[in-house]
């Protein structure tokens, strides 16, 4: 965190998502399952209605989403978002940076999750501007984590949490070559605004605040023109991270 751009508050981030529509095997709407390696994540319902339905330490659940619904969940829990009807979310992310970084993994069939290469060109998306090509590419890839979104729910439903043990593993295998840089992202976006916190509450039981003659304010500007094709929708972000 700098005194000219400090990160937004909590070191998270934040993104406007309209949740796919596209319909789906199970005769359902919306995203792709995937589940984050390091950042919980935080919805703000705004529009529409809709459901999460999640796999975790809980084991199979769903949850209602409705305009004022605010929910979060933690690293580790599989989570689809199912579209009941025109579903907005404002999503506040943990560890700005992270899950830009590769931190989500997609619950692709076992065989895919195996092999890196394979996983890695299931999970990109194409290198062109054509809306077309980009939806079709963003629809078979939610296609294929529904695939393996779907052996994953019943056995979790046949055995308990305990069924997720070996998609955990994967996800952790997939992501560790990209720690080090993590680590560097997040002590700037987080570590540094908790330090500074530390600083000041030391600052304050001395009876001084020089930290409050840096007071400022800041206005996130867009990422994208365009909402852009991500894992449950389309979304477009602020650019509020530290700078």
């Amino acid at each position: 965190m700098t005194a000219d751009r400090p990160g937004f508050p909590g070191g998270t981030a934040v993104s406007h998502l309209t949740v796919y529509d596209w319909p789906t095997a199970d005769g359902l709407a919306g995203g792709s399952p995937h589940l984050h390696t390091a950042s919980g994540e935080g919805y703000v319902v705004v529009g529409g209605k809709g459901r999460l339905q999640t796999l975790s330490g809980a084991g199979v659940g769903e949850h209602p989403l409705s305009p004022g619904t605010v929910l979060w969940f933690t690293p580790g829990t599989v989570h689809r978002l199912v579209n009941d009807g025109g579903l907005e979310i404002v999503v506040v992310m943990q560890n700005a940076g992270l899950p830009e970084a590769g931190d989500a993994v997609f619950t692709f069939p076992p065989e895919v999750l195996a092999d890196p290469e394979r996983y890695a060109a299931a999970a990109a998306l194409p290198d062109t501007t054509d809306d077309d090509t980009l939806a079709t590419a963003a629809r078979r890839r939610r296609d294929l984590a529904l695939e393996g979104y779907a052996q994953l729910r019943d056995a979790v439903a046949a055995d308990g949490p305990g069924a997720l043990t070996a998609l955990h593993e994967t996800a952790a295998a997939l992501v560790t070559a990209r720690v080090p840089g993590w680590r560097e992202t997040w002590a700037r976006n987080v570590r540094a605004a908790v330090d500074a916190t530390d600083q000041a509450l030391g600052d304050l039981a001395d009876g001084r605040a020089p930290h409050l003659s840096g007071a400022s304010v800041h206005l996130g500007a867009r990422r994208e023109e365009t909402y852009r094709y991500g894992m449950c929708g389309r979304l477009r972000t602020w650019d509020v991270a530290a700078s």
